[in-house]
């Protein structure tokens, strides 16, 4: 399934009241089409030595409190995932996870009149596309926060973007997140318990 950037609950600015919900239910319709049990991954990337790149392990912080089994999580401002470590990463997350269901998580850079909305996109994320890098996709679907005018001065913007709307924006995504997880962990074990009775039920 293709999501399209004109999909009203996939693209949502964070001041709108209603972007959590928004994000959320829109979260849940991919997270439903998945089959129950489908190990779910966060990956979140970024670095906390710049403040517009931080979004990622803003959100990976944020989520890490929730101190939840029903998703595994890499990339925090405890350790970020970021340039340098990105491969290694994705090779330790597909040693322990079989066949993962992943979601990317990053900042990007984008016009005036788009900042301050965070976006699901079907696809990977292409981290350091917004100042010019080429590193390995990500995802199966992947969420982006538009923190920043893009542009030839990409690092530099980076460096200058308001902590405030990073810090906004990490809690909008994790909290949507998380919700639309526990929903999808609360649907997989209804699923289970008429298996588990079936199976006792069996002579």
């Amino acid at each position: 399934m293709s999501l399209s950037y004109n999909d009203s609950n996939s693209v949502v600015n964070y001041t709108d009241s209603s972007a959590s919900a928004r994000l959320t239910n829109r979260l849940s319709g991919l997270f439903r089409a998945l089959p129950p049990g489908k190990r779910i991954v966060v990956l979140c990337v970024g670095t906390d030595r710049s403040t517009g790149d931080s979004l990622g392990p803003l959100t990976g912080s944020l989520l890490s409190k929730y101190r939840s089994s029903s998703f595994d999580l890499y990339g925090t401002l405890e350790k970020p995932v970021h340039a340098m470590n990105l491969d290694d990463t994705l090779e330790q997350l597909y040693l322990r996870s079989d066949d993962p269901y992943v979601i990317g998580i990053d900042a990007c850079l984008g016009n005036v009149g788009s900042i301050g909305t965070v976006q699901i996109v079907d696809g990977p994320l292409r981290p350091g596309a917004g100042v010019n890098k080429s590193l390995t996709p990500v995802g199966d679907i992947h969420i982006s926060g538009i923190v920043n005018v893009g542009g030839l001065l990409g690092y530099h913007v980076l460096q200058n973007t308001r902590l405030h709307l990073v810090m906004s924006m990490a809690s909008l995504i994790s909290r949507s997140l998380y919700v639309a997880l526990s929903i999808k962990a609360s649907e997989d074990r209804e699923f289970q318990i008429p298996i588990e009775r079936d199976r006792e039920a069996t002579p």
